[in-house]
């Protein structure tokens, strides 16, 4: 009786399964139609699912980071937090440069650029450097001077303005150089204008620029910490885009050693303005100490020069400015740009 009972059910549900089959390929169509989701709405479930699984990891990493990516930035403070005050400078080690990117370069990017992290910059400012032939002298430039920098939660560039072959050296026309090069990068605020061989020993001097134009190097050793002279202005100093547009950038025309710090200062004056110092006790110095440069010797008439500053300021200085470019090379410790200046033969 048992086997009859199962052998009924067993012919039910074959015939089941024959009538399901032949439903489903009744019709126009004589394939089985299986549930169907559109192309578009995988796709969307894939972005969303990959969406999701980003939120959940930023939200993840940024809590463990701070949330330094997604918060607002505030403005720096006045007084960057990190400075240390007074510094121990030398320069007895002997430093490469891949000594030195090694030891600072991890937080810079391509052309010596570095922007603080975790706030904006008061200032945008760039470092020019008149420069021939004193590449010992950049190391240790570099390894002091960025930390400096950094300490002072600057936006900042540097670049190094070299002048090409062996003709009289003309630092002030390089410091122009280096304006109009350094303005085609980036839109800076202000300009620090550093001799090579300079290296402030306190992180308190900050390199930002003020209503007038500022001479930081107010006291150097070579000196005795004491201020060279009253109307001294060269060394590191000062001046913001409308200030240095304002007295016609430097004169082009003092070849060699001398005056063109005495007719910048000039300019400053004519132009109705005064210059500003920090306080000596932080403004402080080390110079390498150094021979005289080859071509770069004294220049008697730049004396004379520096007294005619009224009748030259408004045709000698950047609206005469010419010159060209022969190499842009950038380096995570600098921009380094080589240019002809057209010195006159020696």
């Amino acid at each position: 009786m048992q086997e009859k009972i199962f052998y009924i059910l067993a012919l039910s549900a074959f015939f089941s399964i024959i009538c399901y089959t032949i439903f489903l390929f009744h019709g126009n169509g004589s394939f089985m139609r299986l549930p169907f989701v559109p192309q578009g709405a995988l796709e969307r479930n894939r972005t969303t699912s990959r969406k999701i699984m980003e939120h959940v990891w930023t939200t993840h990493t940024s809590d463990v980071s701070h949330k330094t990516t997604s918060r607002h930035l505030d403005v720096c403070p006045d007084t960057p937090p990190t400075l240390v005050g007074p510094l121990l400078v030398e320069f007895e080690t002997k430093r490469t440069l891949e000594s030195v990117r090694n030891h600072v370069g991890f937080s810079l990017h391509q052309g010596g650029r570095y922007k603080p992290p975790n706030c904006i910059a008061k200032q945008k400012v760039a470092i020019i450097i008149p420069f021939r032939n004193r590449y010992e002298h950049l190391n240790h430039w570099l390894y002091y001077v960025h930390p400096i920098l950094m300490h002072q939660q600057l936006d900042y560039g540097v670049y190094i303005i070299n002048q090409e072959g062996d003709g009289v050296f003309n630092r002030a026309k390089l410091m122009n150089i280096g304006f109009v090069e350094a303005l085609r990068e980036y839109d800076y605020e202000c300009f620090a204008f550093a001799d090579v061989d300079l290296v402030p020993i306190d992180d308190r001097n900050l390199y930002r620029c003020s209503e007038h134009p500022r001479h930081l190097s107010v006291a150097i050793d070579k000196f005795n910490y004491v201020l060279s002279s009253v109307t001294a202005f060269g060394g590191v100093s000062l001046l913001s885009e409308e200030q240095f547009l304002k007295v016609n950038g430097f004169s082009n025309t003092f070849w060699g050693w001398g005056g063109e710090d005495d007719d910048l200062y000039n300019r400053i004056i004519f132009r109705g303005m005064s210059i500003s110092r920090p306080d000596a006790k932080i403004a402080k110095y080390k110079m390498i100490k150094h021979k005289r440069d080859l071509h770069n010797e004294v220049n008697p008439k730049n004396a004379i020069k520096a007294k005619e500053t009224a009748i030259n300021i408004d045709t000698d200085g950047l609206n005469s400015l010419n010159y060209t470019v022969k190499e842009i090379l950038k380096d995570k410790m600098y921009t380094f740009i080589t240019v002809d200046v057209q010195a006159p033969p020696v």
